[in-house]
């Protein structure tokens, strides 16, 4: 249950991948051991109790959105639909001993929302860190810290915000999670897509290993599979220590759904034999929204705007309700001006933000890679795990139809709109390829560099999902020493890509500069992973390229 509330001293004012496989029919079945493995090691037998966590998300000057999943009773677990409704109270303060609170007021969790519940409190004051907590039957969640945006107006000298992507919970530990928890400086946190994975236990892991199974073990289908999975992945200690520092922007990609989804369905999905692709999409946008501190600016989709002061706004986009399928690499179709990978209504939203634009840099919150990429040279044993990984064909076609690449009439008209408008300092922020990129957006990359650059783009490798040198597996960094200069020579706007490791970023803006720190961990299987500096890449104000710095933030 979402509810909505003006914060007042003391007062409650409620207002008004890449696998398709055939999956038996029975893979839909809610049993009750999967359920119960959704629950946390050690889980206390008695409730209510707040075993999935507390969240913070999409601040906003005078307001956040706080989350929460209380279990009511023992049987209430993620998805099985159990459970009487359960008052839930929810207290904000400015300090983390509560003694000067500024707001407080209750919920109603029920099964109907699997019991998760959502407060959007207003009336806060911004650019300010705040302290809360959840109750129910005279049981405490534990305490978060949360904090507001700048004011709109306001002259802002740094953000700095962690960014994850692709954690997949059966290839490893969420590491990641856990060091940029440890930070203490983020205003926020982006998630850019795949904060769940849809696969069948052991179907998409690490190298082929399971390092720890998730839950229900069938793939999931059905609304009780995907809160199921939500409720796992919101056991994950190092994910709960995150979302308890900061709060979360997050969008989806499509293992939110299923593989390489698009409006119409997913290579993911078989129509018929798992149900009906419209069934199973509504399934996952609910579950989404149920157990993710994320506010839908249009309902059912994840785009929208939010602002950090004049020093940066935000545009977050939805690249798979609305896309068009994707189409065979190396088909002409991917120049077809009646395929979207936006859909109209999201495209023209994007290029009136990015025109009315005041602050001083537009970061775009954009899933999957908007610089061109052709393979080039490649050698056969390098081509056919790349085009693995891809999604490509593995006789050698250099599109990843998946990306902007295939749906380039869209690109086309943002890049050009960019161009034509003059509108300067432009970032795209990207996860979903497993692999790390720093690139210069061109208008036209055969041509590049004597074609100008309309923008730059940072690409975050994925928290755990297997990337090239585990699909070869071979050891880390090896394919990259080989493949990395290639794809540079054959893509000259790419300054810089890892193909090999996991991690996070952190992105840190000024008025001068937007830098992103790429950092990786020592083992994705280890649950006591260290992390450690890689890269550091940012672009200059007015400059729409990017260079190479040798210092993190």
């Amino acid at each position: 249950m979402t509810s909505r509330y003006r914060a007042t001293e003391g007062v409650n004012s409620p207002f008004p991948r890449r696998r398709t496989v055939v999956k038996a029919a029975a893979a839909t079945a809610v049993l009750a051991g999967p359920l119960v493995a959704a629950l946390p090691a050690g889980a206390a037998t008695e409730a209510p109790a707040f075993l999935h966590g507390v969240a913070s998300g999409d601040p906003l000057p005078d307001g956040v959105l706080l989350w929460t999943r209380v279990t009511p009773t023992v049987e209430a677990v993620p998805g099985s639909g159990l459970g009487p409704d359960t008052e839930v109270s929810w207290t904000v303060a400015t300090d983390k001993a509560f003694t000067s609170i500024v707001a407080k007021g209750s919920l109603t969790a029920s099964a109907a929302s699997d019991h998760t519940v959502k407060a959007d409190i207003r009336g806060l004051a911004p650019a300010t860190d705040y302290f809360f907590r959840f109750s129910a039957g005279g049981t405490d969640s534990p305490t978060a810290r949360t904090r507001t945006a700048p004011a709109a107006d306001a002259d802002v000298s740094g953000l700095r915000f962690g960014v994850v992507t692709c954690a997949n919970w059966e290839a490893g530990y969420f590491a990641s999670y856990r060091h940029l928890a440890g930070r203490g400086d983020l205003d926020a946190w982006l998630h850019l897509g795949d904060y769940i994975y849809e696969y069948k236990s052991g179907e998409y892991a690490a190298r082929g290993t399971v390092v720890r199974p998730h839950a229900p073990l069938n793939e999931i289908i059905t609304l009780a599979d995907y809160r199921t999975r939500h409720g796992k992945y919101k056991t994950d200690p190092d994910l709960q220590a995150l979302h308890l520092k900061a709060p979360v922007i997050a969008i989806w990609d499509d293992h939110e759904f299923a593989d390489n989804a698009w409006s119409g369905g997913a290579v993911n999905h078989t129509e018929g034999a798992e149900g009906t692709w419209t069934a199973r999409q509504a399934a996952a946008k609910q579950a989404y929204f149920e157990w993710m501190p994320v506010r839908p600016a249009i309902a059912g989709t994840t785009y929208r705007r939010l602002r950090f002061g004049k020093l940066a706004d935000l545009s977050l986009l939805d690249l798979r309700s609305f896309r068009s399928q994707q189409v065979s690499s190396g088909s002409g179709s991917v120049d077809d001006p009646d395929r979207t990978i936006t859909g109209r209504a999201q495209l023209d939203w994007l290029k009136a933000g990015l025109k009315a634009s005041d602050t001083k840099w537009r970061l775009v919150g954009n899933s999957v890679m908007i610089a061109p990429f052709v393979i080039g040279s490649l050698t056969a044993d390098l081509l056919k795990p790349l085009a693995k990984l891809l999604d490509l064909p593995q006789d050698g076609i250099g599109v990843n139809t998946d990306q902007w690449d295939g749906y380039t009439d869209d690109r086309r008209e943002l890049l050009a709109h960019l161009r034509s408008n003059a509108i300067g300092n432009t970032v795209f922020l990207t996860g979903d390829i497993h692999m790390s990129w720093a690139n210069d957006v061109p208008v036209d990359a055969g041509t590049y560099p004597l074609s100008p650059s309309a923008a730059t783009e940072f690409v975050i490798t994925s928290v755990t999902s297997d990337n090239l040198d585990d699909i070869v597996k071979v050891p880390e960094g090896t394919v990259s020493a080989l493949a990395a200069p290639l794809i540079q020579l054959a893509n000259r706007h790419v300054h810089w890509v890892d193909t090999d490791r996991h991690g996070y970023g952190v992105l840190d803006i000024t008025a001068d500069r937007a830098q992103m720190d790429y950092y990786v961990l020592s083992d994705r299987t280890s649950a006591t992973a260290t992390s450690s500096w890689e890269r550091s890449y940012r672009t200059r104000s007015g400059t729409q390229k990017v260079e190479r710095t040798y210092d993190p933030v």
